[in-house]
């Protein structure tokens, strides 16, 4: 994790460009994305997606990258791969992300941005990729050894990043030192060869973590997450089968009540209600009154995101058009920053 004074420096910038964005949209590119490992769920949702709708529709110039070849940082296999990106399109959509405003695109379609990684590896040295935390906590969550594209993987989203210009990328706290090595490499280019990239900044999220209705971190694997493309039905049974305790008195109490305080959570972000307020409300209604105030909660908010996915479920050729069409945006941006950056290297036959 980045130290207290650079946290509190990139906070004090990110509110900055917060203030600044209503009235000058236009200065800023936007560079966010996911990994396509399965099904996008609610964390990412009020985590992550609801936030670039608004950066689109704010006139930010927005881009959102499917890491596709990042699946592979810490997994042996890409089974499902297509499937999970045909999904995580759909979900894009439904959710509010118009790809005539934003550019939608995956790893692999873009050889020109991956081919940024060569001289960028060249302006880092070990030392700098062996202490960034994130990739400690990703391989240790992981379990497999540190492989050359984990220890890499900073570098390949600096490539990301600077492959468009993007000047501000959406990231928690934890996320920080991916952008410092970032800005690093990027001044460390303009330094040595020419100025052809900008400074880059985060936008620090000021939305709370949504945990899993267990309580814990959400994720598909824990079975505690509740994906966007589920259905009512699906979301009331997930809901139903979430472990609470004994206890009838509905509190709010994280550390001690995980399971009821995650429900109370999710209630919450989808009400505009606070956690203490929910629970009052249920009071000794207990786990039962609980779990079918959540479940309405969640099935009342999602209810004409789900209504537009089934729409483009059934419409998978426009699904593939939209990603063709951002990749070939991304191809025709990539190909002119590459050309930049062997001509400031003096790379140009």
């Amino acid at each position: 994790m980045a130290n207290e004074g650079s946290f509190e420096a990139s906070q004090k910038r990110s509110d900055e460009i917060r203030a600044d964005l209503a009235g000058h949209p236009e200065k800023y590119t936007m560079l966010t994305g996911d990994r396509p490992t399965g099904r996008l769920h609610l964390g990412h949702y009020f985590g992550t997606l609801k936030g670039r709708v608004e950066l689109q529709d704010m006139g930010v110039r927005t881009n959102i990258l499917i890491a596709d070849y990042q699946v592979i940082t810490d997994r042996d296999t890409t089974e499902h791969i297509q499937d999970n990106v045909y999904n995580m399109v759909m979900d894009y959509l439904a959710c509010g992300i118009d790809p005539e405003k934003t550019m939608i695109y995956t790893h692999s379609a873009v050889p020109a941005c991956n081919q940024l990684m060569l001289p960028f590896l060249s302006l880092v040295t070990e030392a700098e990729l062996q202490r960034n935390p994130t990739v400690k906590a990703e391989m240790e969550a992981s379990g497999h050894e540190l492989t050359g594209l984990l220890l890499t993987y900073p570098v390949h989203q600096a490539c990301d990043i600077l492959f468009c210009k993007g000047n501000v990328v959406p990231v928690g706290r934890d996320q920080l030192p991916h952008i410092e090595l970032t800005r690093t490499i990027a001044r460390r280019f303009n330094n040595r060869y020419g100025k052809v990239f900008p400074e880059v900044d985060a936008l620090l999220s000021d939305t709370p973590l949504l945990p899993g209705l267990d309580g814990r971190k959400m994720s598909k694997s824990y079975g505690n997450a509740i994906s966007i493309s589920m259905t009512a039905e699906e979301t009331a049974k997930r809901i139903k089968k979430s472990q609470t305790d004994s206890e009838r008195m509905i509190t709010f109490d994280p550390e001690n009540r995980p399971g009821v305080s995650g429900l109370i959570s999710t209630a919450a972000i989808c009400t505009g209600r606070s956690e203490l307020e929910i629970a009052e409300e249920i009071g000794m209604g207990g786990s039962g009154a609980l779990k079918k105030y959540v479940t309405e909660t969640v099935n009342e908010y999602f209810a004409p995101i789900r209504e537009r996915r089934a729409q483009f479920e059934n419409d998978l050729d426009y699904i593939k058009d939209v990603l063709n069409e951002g990749n070939k945006r991304a191809n025709e941006i990539a190909n002119q920053t590459l050309a930049e950056v062997q001509e400031a290297m003096g790379m140009v036959y």
